[in-house]
C-alpha cells in the first residue's frame, strides 16, 4: 500500500523528485499504463452507450469482462491501481490520473470510475423489457 508522501509502507528509500527524468523502463511502463487506462475507459463508455441505446452483444459482453478485471485488481490492490507499487519501483512518482488530473481529483477518480462502472454494469445486464 502506498502511504500519503507516495512511497510503498515499509519503504524508506527517498521517493524519487517530479522533476527528475524517467527511466526507459517507467516511461514504457506509463505508456502502457496509460492505454490500459484509455481502453477500460472505451470499455466504460461502450457499457453506457449500450445502456442508453438497449444495445445487448458480445462486446457489451468483453468491454464488462475488462472491467470487471480491472475492479479485481483495485480489489488486490485494496482500491489503488495495482500497477502503482511497479511505477514506484521504476522510478515514476507521478500517478497515472495525476498527469491529467489535479492531486485531490485524481485521488477521487478511482472511486468515482469505479461507482459509474458498477451502475452501467447493472443496468446494462438487467434484462430488457419488450
Amino acid at each position: 500500500m502506498i502511504d500519503p508522501t507516495g512511497r510503498l509502507r515499509g519503504d524508506n528509500r527517498r521517493p524519487p523528485s517530479r522533476g527528475q527524468p524517467l527511466s526507459r523502463g517507467a516511461l514504457a511502463l506509463r505508456a502502457g499504463h496509460t492505454a490500459i487506462a484509455v481502453a477500460e475507459l472505451s470499455c466504460l463508455g461502450y457499457v453506457w452507450t449500450c445502456v442508453l441505446t438497449g444495445r445487448r452483444d458480445a462486446l457489451l459482453h468483453g468491454a464488462i469482462s475488462i472491467l470487471a478485471v480491472e475492479g479485481v485488481g483495485l480489489v488486490i490492490g485494496r482500491g489503488n491501481c495495482p500497477l502503482g507499487p511497479l511505477q514506484q519501483r521504476l522510478g515514476d512518482p507521478v500517478p497515472l490520473f495525476e498527469l491529467v488530473l489535479p492531486p485531490v481529483w485524481a485521488r477521487r477518480a478511482v472511486p468515482i470510475l469505479a461507482a459509474i462502472s458498477g451502475v452501467g454494469i447493472a443496468l446494462a445486464l438487467r434484462p430488457v423489457r419488450r
